[in-house]
C-alpha cells in the first residue's frame, strides 16, 4: 500500500507530540484538598513543600512533601502571588496594604516595598525572582473587600522591578492593561508577562540592568498565574491549565473541574508534580518534566 508523504508527515508529528507529552504516562488530576474560600499563589520551597494562599481567609497554607496540610501563617497580609528566594524567604504580594513582604523561615516579616514614587501601589498580584535576586512584580487593580480605598493612586497598571539590595521600585512596562501572571526562564534572560485584561501573554528579553526589551506576543491568551518546566514550556491558567511550548504553540490542556484556575507550581521531592490552585481547592498531577525554577 502506497502511503503519501503528507500522511507520513502527519504520522511523524503525531508521534513526536505523544512522545514528548509533558504529563506522566497514566497520570490523572487528583484533588488534594477543598473547602477553601479562594486559593492562589502556589509556590514551593527547595525541598518541594508547596505553599499557597487562601486569600479571603487571610492565610498561607502548606502542603508538605508527605501529603500533610497545615496553616503556615495567619494572618498573612492577605497574601496573593508568592515565590521563594535563594535564602529561603517566602516573598509574598501582601495586598492588604499593597506591599511586598519577605517572610523568613521563622515567619518574621520584612516589608520590602510600600509604594512607587510615594504613591500607593494598585495591588501587588504576582512576583517572579530572577537568578540575581531582582524581583518583578505585577500590579493590577482588583478592588478587595478588605481595602480602605476604592480608587487607584497610580495612573496605570504595570510591572515593576526591584533590583537586588534596593528598596525603590522601577517601572519596566508602560503599555499593559491588566498585568497579572508572571514567570521567567531560570537563566534570567527571558520574562513572560500575562496581560489578563487584554487576553495576551508577552515575552521579553531581560537586559543586564533588569529592564525589558524586545516585547513579542507569546500567545493570545491571558493568564492568572504562570510557571515553566525544564523543557521551556509555559503553563498559563484560567479555565484549566494551558501548556505552550517555547514557540507559543499550545501542546496540552488540563481540565480542572472548578470555576477558575488561579495559579500553579511544580513541587514534590523531585519537583515533577504540578500543583494547581483552583477556586476552592488544591489539585495535583504527575508530570514527565521538572519545573524550570525548581530548587533555586
Amino acid at each position: 500500500m502506497k502511503i503519501s508523504r503528507l500522511a507520513l508527515m502527519m504520522s511523524f508529528f503525531a508521534f513526536s507530540s505523544q512522545a514528548r507529552d509533558v504529563i506522566a504516562p497514566g497520570a490523572t488530576l487528583q484533588k488534594l484538598a477543598g473547602g477553601f474560600a479562594y486559593t492562589e499563589g502556589a509556590t514551593c520551597d527547595e525541598s518541594g513543600n508547596v505553599f499557597f494562599v487562601d486569600q479571603p481567609d487571610n492565610r498561607i497554607m502548606e502542603w508538605s512533601t508527605d501529603g500533610k496540610l497545615s496553616v503556615f501563617m495567619q494572618p498573612s497580609g492577605h497574601a496573593n502571588g508568592m515565590e521563594f528566594d535563594a535564602r529561603g524567604n517566602l516573598i509574598a504580594c501582601a495586598d492588604e496594604h499593597n506591599e511586598l513582604w519577605a517572610i523568613a523561615p521563622d515567619k518574621t516579616v520584612t516589608v520590602l516595598v510600600t509604594n512607587y514614587n510615594g504613591k500607593y501601589l494598585n495591588g501587588p498580584n504576582d512576583v517572579w525572582i530572577a537568578p540575581n535576586g531582582g524581583m518583578y512584580l505585577t500590579d493590577p487593580f482588583y478592588r478587595r473587600t478588605w481595602w480602605d480605598h476604592t480608587k487607584m493612586d497610580l495612573p496605570n497598571q504595570e510591572v515593576y522591578y526591584l533590583p537586588p539590595g534596593h528598596h525603590n521600585l522601577r517601572r519596566v512596562t508602560d503599555d499593559l492593561k491588566t498585568p497579572n501572571g508572571i514567570t521567567g526562564a531560570p537563566d534570567g534572560k527571558t520574562l513572560f508577562i500575562s496581560d489578563l485584561g487584554a487576553g495576551q501573554t508577552w515575552r521579553y528579553d531581560i537586559l543586564p540592568d533588569g529592564s525589558l526589551t524586545n516585547k513579542t506576543l507569546f500567545c493570545a491568551k491571558g493568564s492568572d498565574g504562570m510557571t515553566m518546566d525544564e523543557a521551556g514550556d509555559v503553563y498559563v491558567t484560567g479555565h484549566g491549565v494551558f501548556i505552550y511550548d517555547s514557540k507559543g504553540t499550545q501542546i496540552r490542556h488540563i481540565n480542572v473541574p472548578e470555576a477558575w484556575t488561579g495559579n500553579l507550581c511544580f513541587g514534590g521531592p523531585d519537583h515533577k508534580t504540578l500543583f494547581i490552585t483552583a477556586s476552592k481547592s488544591l489539585y495535583s498531577i504527575r508530570m514527565a518534566v521538572r519545573g524550570a525554577n525548581a530548587g533555586k
